[in-house]
């Protein structure tokens, strides 16, 4: 038993590495976690861009919230959830970034009741918008991403492409260093 255990776990290693780099080439953003880094960091040619995530908003019923709203903005996309408790301690925190001119966008995933990210979000006076979808859908457009990762936080540049993957809980003064030098470059 012991053996099939190993077997199974060599196998899913190996299905999930791609060589050193974490993106593979072309144009299109494909995660993958070098070495199990939870912090991970693009520059120049190695960032890609994402498709164009959307979703119905959190608090504006039939309202629709994409990427792409956010032309030539450095976006923070945060994937939480209302039951994560690193999300209680994380989303103050993101809402710092969000007041130092960054445009912070949550993505809450599998809260099944809409009313309790609503309250989560309106306790904790966040103004940052959220995209509201329980099953993680916007989410398959990232290829390879760990959709079950919550909470996790990926920048993108002006343009869009991601300069850099966090799977972990964050403070402001995590981000607030990337999107500084973000914001400076031309």
């Amino acid at each position: 038993m012991r053996w099939l255990i190993a077997l199974v776990g060599v196998l899913a290693l190996a299905g999930c590495s791609a060589g050193k780099d974490a993106v593979a080439t072309g144009s299109e953003f494909v995660f993958v976690s070098p070495n199990g880094k939870t912090d991970i960091f693009y520059d120049g040619s190695d960032r890609k861009n994402i498709p164009d995530l959307s979703g119905d908003s959190l608090l504006e019923d039939g309202k629709k919230i994409k990427i792409s709203d956010f032309a030539d903005r450095i976006v923070v996309l945060n994937i939480w959830g209302s039951w994560c408790p690193p999300c209680r301690v994380e989303a103050p925190e993101l809402q710092k970034v969000h007041d130092s001119g960054a445009t912070v966008l949550g993505i809450d995933v599998h809260d099944q009741q809409r009313s309790a990210p609503q309250d989560f979000v309106r306790d904790r006076n966040l103004s940052y918008p959220s995209i509201y979808d329980p099953p993680g859908r916007s989410l398959l457009a990232l290829k390879g991403y760990p959709r079950a990762t919550v909470p996790s936080t990926i920048v993108l540049d002006r343009r869009h492409r991601v300069a850099a993957v966090y799977l972990r809980d964050l403070l402001a003064t995590d981000l607030l260093p990337v999107v500084e030098r973000l914001a400076a470059e031309a």
